[in-house]
């Protein structure tokens, strides 16, 4: 009872908030903090107070995952009730993003990062991607698309912003469960080249590609991207560079000229941090991407042009990341069992933050994403307007 009347002012001050949120105590008792909660938070001990204390998302997120308290409610509720007391906080912080400071990099570090995410289990992304398996932002032409379509339409936009045809050799970096790929070399005519360091995406790639009949026309390695020889009239990078680091983008960009054609069209697509500095919290560098960095779209600019590359397109698909990452924590909701048997509870939680909380992130404007499409310095491969992506 003593600690209870000390925290008084504690729970006066949440009060304030005016959030729909109730507290549930270690002992059972609860404690509502507005006339209709539609959110509880459960304390399962009185040292897990501490997180009420300091409540970025990035703390509150660790706290869940590490079970010191527990959560219930709809999913978009919980996230916006941890937004408004993140907000509320004397110290407030942007959500789930990067640490500020430089990420280690080297080609071990990289290749166990990626199996950390990616070779986590195929059929736990099976879950609750579409049915092409496309881990990244989609392209809705209207709200109400499915994420099929709208995974289809960001394919197609991609390959018609790289001006592809029939016999043009088209690369991959990071290329998933393959669908650029297979879709490249299904509609477009290309000889489509995927690379990844994920051994699962490329087993399953490899099994789509045979599936399909396109062996001839589509191949895909495990392969560092510093390791790929040859040249390229297309060269796609989706989902890649995050994962480069900062100190690494210009080699980056670099390798891609270096692979590209002369009169080669290179397409990068990636989060980009909406602060000059790039990131902000911990949680997805503890406990989703190891060693990753969000570049602002300034330093991925200023990098391409010192790497030779001529940035001739760039687009914001900010919005359309807030409507895929919806849909991805809707189906995760949805088969949330079946996922918890698949990979523990832990890893459950962490994913569950971690798509509902980025959701919320890109709705808010605190990343972004980016399609930048580039011809080496001087090249005029492409036609004089861009009305040539809309025809169909």
């Amino acid at each position: 009872m003593l600690l209870k009347n000390r925290l008084q002012p504690v729970f006066e001050r949440l009060r304030r908030q005016g959030l729909p949120l109730r507290l549930r105590l270690w002992d059972g008792a609860e404690v509502n903090l507005s006339p209709a909660p539609k959110v509880t938070i459960a304390i399962p001990a009185a040292a897990s107070l501490r997180h009420l204390a300091n409540p970025s998302l990035d703390n509150l997120g660790r706290a869940y995952v590490e079970g010191a308290i527990d959560v219930e409610g709809r999913l978009t509720d919980v996230i916006e009730v941890a937004a408004g007391l993140a907000a509320g906080n004397a110290r407030p912080r942007k959500g789930l993003a990067f640490f500020r400071r430089p990420a280690r990099h080297d080609r071990q570090l990289d290749a166990e990062a990626i199996a950390y995410h990616y070779d986590l289990s195929n059929e736990f992304y099976r879950q609750w991607l579409d049915r092409g398996m496309v881990y990244s932002c989609a392209y809705f032409r209207d709200e109400a698309d499915t994420l099929e379509q709208a995974q289809e339409q960001k394919i197609d936009h991609i390959l018609r912003k790289l001006n592809v045809r029939p016999g043009n050799r088209l690369l991959d970096i990071g290329c998933g469960w393959g669908a650029l790929i297979i879709r490249a070399a299904e509609k477009f005519g290309a000889q489509a080249l995927g690379i990844t360091l994920s051994r699962n995406q490329c087993e399953l790639a490899r099994e789509r590609i045979a599936a399909l009949g396109l062996k001839g026309r589509c191949e895909v390695r495990i392969e560092d991207y510093r390791d790929v020889t040859g040249h390229f009239d297309c060269i796609a990078s989706v989902g890649m560079f995050e994962h480069v680091g900062f100190k690494n983008l210009r080699a980056y960009f670099g390798r891609i000229r270096e692979l590209l054609t002369d009169d080669g069209i290179a397409l990068n697509h990636g989060i980009t941090a909406t602060d000059a500095e790039g990131g902000g919290g911990d949680f997805i560098r503890r406990y989703v991407f190891p060693h990753s960095e969000l570049p602002p779209i300034g330093l991925t600019l200023r990098e391409m042009l010192a790497a030779g590359l001529e940035p001739v397109d760039v687009e914001n698909l900010r919005r359309h990341y807030a409507l895929t990452l919806g849909h991805w924590a809707e189906r995760f909701e949805a088969a949330g069992e079946r996922l918890k048997e698949l990979v523990g509870e832990k890893r459950w939680r962490i994913w569950r933050v971690y798509l509902a909380g980025c959701a919320h992130g890109f709705a808010q404007n605190w990343v972004a994403v980016h399609q930048v499409l580039a011809v080496k310095t001087g090249a005029a491969p492409l036609p004089l307007t861009r009305d040539y992506i809309y025809h169909i």
